[in-house]
């Protein structure tokens, strides 16, 4: 009788340790998105000269309010543009500096730049996720793969139109540089209606 009692208890004991030792089940730790109410680019001529400010400021996130566009001035025909893009949650006091999340996760983000055709002007990324991130050993990638916090706006002639900016997150990387390859979800989209003259 003694027996019979031990072995029970030491079968449902076994039984207890076993179903808590198992990390199986436990689920995988949620990534929350970064809140994003500001994206200000700065795009500053190379040889001097005016530099121009774009922002898109959304204090309401997805409330009822469409957000506040700006743009400091017009753009300069025959001119390359130094370009620099800050995402801000505002919604915070003081405001945070969601870069810092993007630079910490730079192989799972990249801004796309869309000109419209009747805006005369091409873009180029200046930065790839080497600039920001390093593997658990501490050596820099030698990944390629752009990410666009820092990137050249050049201008030609005379034009109007308009240029998207789009933070994607988690896009296919390589892409072909386009949003539909890159795939991803949207973290924050603005187009600015832009002038060259």
């Amino acid at each position: 009788m003694k027996t019979t009692k031990f072995l029970s208890l030491a079968l449902l004991t076994g039984t207890f340790l076993v179903g808590c030792s198992s990390d199986d089940n436990e689920p995988d730790p949620v990534n929350e998105e970064e809140t994003i109410t500001t994206m200000n680019v700065t795009l500053t001529p190379q040889g001097g000269g005016t530099t121009i400010t774009l922002q898109s400021q959304d204090l309401d996130g997805d409330g009822p309010n469409a957000p506040n566009i700006s743009i400091s001035g017009d753009l300069a025909e025959n001119t390359v543009y130094d370009g620099i893009v800050v995402l801000l949650n505002e919604a915070e006091t003081p405001a945070e500096n969601v870069n810092e999340e993007i630079e910490g996760e730079a192989d799972e983000h990249q801004f796309f730049f869309v000109p419209n055709s009747s805006l005369n002007a091409t873009i180029a990324y200046t930065d790839d996720e080497s600039d920001y991130v390093s593997d658990e050993t501490g050596e820099n990638f030698t990944s390629t793969n752009p990410v666009g916090i820092s990137f050249t706006l050049t201008t030609t002639d005379a034009s109007t139109g308009t240029l998207a900016i789009t933070l994607r997150h988690e896009p296919k990387k390589p892409n072909d540089g386009t949003l539909a390859d890159a795939g991803g979800e949207t973290d924050i989209t603005q187009a600015f209606n832009l002038v060259i003259e």
